[in-house]
């Protein structure tokens, strides 16, 4: 069901395919967490880029969180793919970056799986964490504590 959401939203067929891709890698990770809720990560991270059917900025996780809530998704799906951008998103960074002030920091185990599965996947490809932190340090000023966060998360997950 959640493929289809996103093509009734019309979203490209990039992002259908990264969702994809991204949902493969969660799957993969949540492999390590016996208590972590399967069905919530399926459907989050089918979802997680809904809202680049109406903006590629920032912003798009905001958007898809409505958006997956305005399609019968339940709220804890709208929080994951609020907090899915990079390793987060502190309520200090939000405010530079013209979002709403509060804190997007990936909480429970969910958020951070999809989040990092995200991170992860570079179009529909896996990519390594090395490249992942040469691209964030090629296009985040100062992120530096965005690049810790990732490799606290990356050291998490994939211990």
């Amino acid at each position: 069901m959640p493929v289809k959401v996103l093509k009734k939203e019309g979203c490209p067929d990039w992002v259908i395919n990264h969702s994809i891709a991204v949902y493969k890698k969660a799957m993969e990770i949540s492999k390590n967490f016996e208590d972590a809720d399967i069905d919530l990560i399926k459907e989050a991270s089918l979802l997680h880029d809904i809202g680049r059917s109406k903006t590629n900025t920032i912003c798009h996780g905001i958007i898809g969180a409505k958006l997956a809530i305005e399609n019968g998704f339940s709220k804890d799906v709208g929080r994951i793919i609020e907090r899915h951008v990079g390793a987060g998103i502190t309520e200090e960074e939000a405010v530079e970056l013209g979002l709403p002030k509060k804190s997007y920091l990936p909480a429970t185990i969910e958020e951070k799986i999809v989040s990092h599965s995200d991170n992860l996947i570079n179009g529909s490809e896996e990519v390594d964490i090395d490249f992942v932190i040469n691209k964030w340090e090629k296009r985040i000023p100062n992120s530096d504590e965005a690049i810790a966060r990732l490799k606290k998360t990356h050291k998490e997950l994939l211990h």
